[in-house]
């Protein structure tokens, strides 16, 4: 399969998962369901699908959806122009995800599984567990990382301006370009 038939399978299948969980979207959204692979070509490991409602100089408002057992790998929102990093609240929708962010006591096992290839790459572990209803706010530059249940799930993203381009990742090789 190819990469633009792969992210066309992704794309249906995010906006199945949407309308299950009766989130209308507009025929332009839809239409543009942005689909991350991080350059990493293990989409349903590590990757993510995302619909941007609003992203101005003041927030930004967005759905994340991962498929079961997805995972958004680690990185932070660093400062830009002198600006502070993103901050950024997540509240679950559906599903379960398992968040890791840095500081905190962290469990000594944790729920997700951190996919093989990128082990290395993983190095907080201070677990928050998102169920439908729960929230949890990333302050800025904050390492964090996320993972989806069995079933998948998706996150509505509340947050300051995003500049995705911007983000840093604890693996070098992934290319993030929204």
């Amino acid at each position: 399969m190819t990469e633009t038939e792969q992210h066309q399978q992704a794309s249906t299948r995010a906006l199945r998962m949407l309308r299950n969980a009766s989130i209308a979207l507009t025929e332009e959204e839809e239409a543009n369901i942005e689909i991350a692979d991080f350059g990493l070509g293990r989409l349903d490991m590590e990757g993510l699908q995302l619909v941007v409602y609003v992203n101005n100089e003041q927030y930004c408002a967005k759905e994340l959806v991962l498929f079961p057992n997805q995972t958004c790998p680690e990185h932070r929102h660093p400062p830009i122009d002198g600006r502070k990093g993103k901050t950024e609240t997540f509240r679950c929708r559906t599903g379960k995800v398992w968040l890791y962010v840095e500081g905190g006591a962290h469990a000594r096992e944790i729920n997700a599984t951190i996919p093989e290839e990128s082990n290395d790459y993983y190095t907080v572990f201070n677990e928050i567990e998102l169920n439908p209803g729960d929230q949890f706010t990333i302050p800025p530059d904050t390492l964090h990382w996320f993972q989806a249940g069995e079933d998948g799930a998706i996150v509505s993203e509340f947050s300051t301006t995003s500049r995705d381009e911007y983000d840093i990742f604890t693996n070098p090789e992934i290319k993030r370009t929204p």
